[in-house]
């Protein structure tokens, strides 16, 4: 299976959970990390992806390259959501056939599952019911890339797991306001509140639950996931094609998450929600009952991993 020596690429190694995957596989003292940005390779060229693996020799992939954002940015530009994540992914997973890659690690989301779902959210949940709207192009690039795993792995016997995790947030992230998601989102604005404004206005009513692990966490997940042998991973998955939850168990709603982020900037004005603009779904929490099968399990709460993060803003 594999060792430090082996050839791993990670797909997107300078996003938010790219970097950290790929720096606690430095600490880890892997020794071919292989790695390329998008000037260097544009994942939606079918040819210079091939042509990238054969050069290469790649051994495992971990797929976290994807076109990411909240719930503006979703909305805004659904087209692009779709087209691109599709684009990327599958010129990954074909060159993942072609090669025989020996494991594909796909990163999925917790916006697949349908807006109304039994909490905690089970990973049977998946195409049973109907997508949130506001990112609903994003949930169906990402179904995709998981469908499309399935059938390689038991049409082709391809050993690829799909690992959907919970709300991501950490150093690396995106704090553009428009673009980013909620709690880069927030702390950027109460930043800049603290400067310029007495009142910071926050999209939607502050009442959807959701639930937050540090990217970090998820990182030793992935590599759990990319050390644990094939029937260990079919035995956690009931038998079937692996897709695995990666959530914190942390519910917090998100004016309280809203408050919280305030009090830490240390920011004196208001607080104003704006009801025109959309929630989401009400309440998205995962059951990670799979990969706490693994033994593994978050070792940064919320509290903790929102001061790290802001610290290195503010």
């Amino acid at each position: 299976m594999i060792n430090k020596y082996s050839k791993i690429f990670i797909a997107g190694h300078n996003g938010l959970v790219g970097s950290s995957v790929n720096n606690l596989l430095i600490k880890k003292d892997f020794k071919k990390i292989i790695t390329v940005n998008r000037k260097q390779l544009d994942l939606t060229n079918t040819k210079k992806v091939f042509e990238f693996f054969k050069r290469n020799k790649i051994e495992f992939v971990i797929i976290c390259a994807a076109r990411v954002g909240g719930i503006m940015a979703n909305s805004t530009y659904p087209t692009e959501f779709l087209m691109e994540n599709i684009d990327m992914q599958n010129n990954i997973l074909k060159a993942s056939i072609k090669y025989s890659i020996k494991r594909v690690i796909f990163l999925g989301s917790s916006c697949i599952y349908p807006k109304i779902s039994k909490t905690p959210i089970k990973e049977i949940s998946l195409l049973s019911g109907k997508l949130e709207t506001t990112n609903e192009a994003y949930a169906l690039a990402k179904i995709a890339g998981i469908k499309a795993s399935e059938y390689m792995y038991h049409q082709y016997k391809r050993d690829i797991v799909c690992l959907m995790p919970t709300n991501i947030y950490g150093i690396n992230d995106n704090f553009n306001e428009f673009s980013g998601h909620v709690i880069p989102g927030m702390i950027s604005k109460f930043i800049r509140a603290n400067k310029e404004v007495k009142s910071v206005n926050l999209l939607g009513t502050g009442k959807p639950l959701r639930e937050f692990l540090y990217v970090d966490d998820l990182a030793e997940a992935i590599l759990l996931v990319l050390k644990s042998t094939k029937n260990k991973l079919k035995k956690i998955s009931d038998n079937s094609f692996p897709i695995i939850n990666v959530g914190s168990n942390e519910i917090i709603s998100i004016r309280k998450l809203a408050y919280l982020i305030k009090k830490k900037i240390g920011f004196k004005g208001k607080i104003k929600f704006n009801s025109k603009f959309p929630d989401g779904t009400i309440k998205k929490n995962l059951n990670s009952i799979r990969i706490k099968k693994l033994g593994w399990k978050p070792k940064t709460n919320l509290d903790k991993g929102l001061e790290k993060v802001i610290a290195t803003r503010w």
